[in-house]
């Protein structure tokens, strides 16, 4: 599936090819406080198939317990999350997208979850909280 994305002020946009199977949630605690949410959803990305259009994204190197490092890829104007991916190393790089910043995320249904014993403990019964179409 071809998309495309970018940040909330358009200065880094960005197109790649991903496969809609591979997209995930993560509930690890890196991922709820990094994006400010109980969780993040992402699609994968091969190197070859993704490609910044315009812009250059700001690089934050993260450190996991496991003390691996990924590079985290957001807009330095106006903070969006975009991307994450291994940081050095000769081995091709696979991109884990943001869905929030994909244009077509309402066609990118999350087929698994991961870190799920760090997962909020309301997040799975959302349907309960009562809903608004808008903030009036």
């Amino acid at each position: 599936m071809k998309i495309n994305g970018a940040c909330h002020c358009g200065a880094i946009t960005y197109e790649a090819e991903v496969d809609p199977e591979m997209s995930r949630i993560c509930h690890c605690s890196d991922c709820q406080t990094m994006s400010g949410a109980p969780y993040r959803a992402i699609v994968i990305a091969k190197e070859e198939d993704f490609k910044i259009l315009t812009g250059t994204p700001k690089i934050y190197v993260k450190t996991a317990e496991s003390g691996n490092k990924r590079d985290q890829g957001f807009c330095g104007d106006c903070g969006t999350a975009l991307f994450a991916t291994s940081h050095g190393g000769d081995a091709p790089k696979i991109y884990g997208l943001r869905l929030g910043a994909i244009k077509q995320r309402d066609q990118i249904r999350p087929t698994g979850q991961i870190w799920t014993a760090s997962a909020q403990p309301w997040v799975n019964d959302l349907h309960d909280i009562p809903g608004f179409e808008k903030q009036s």
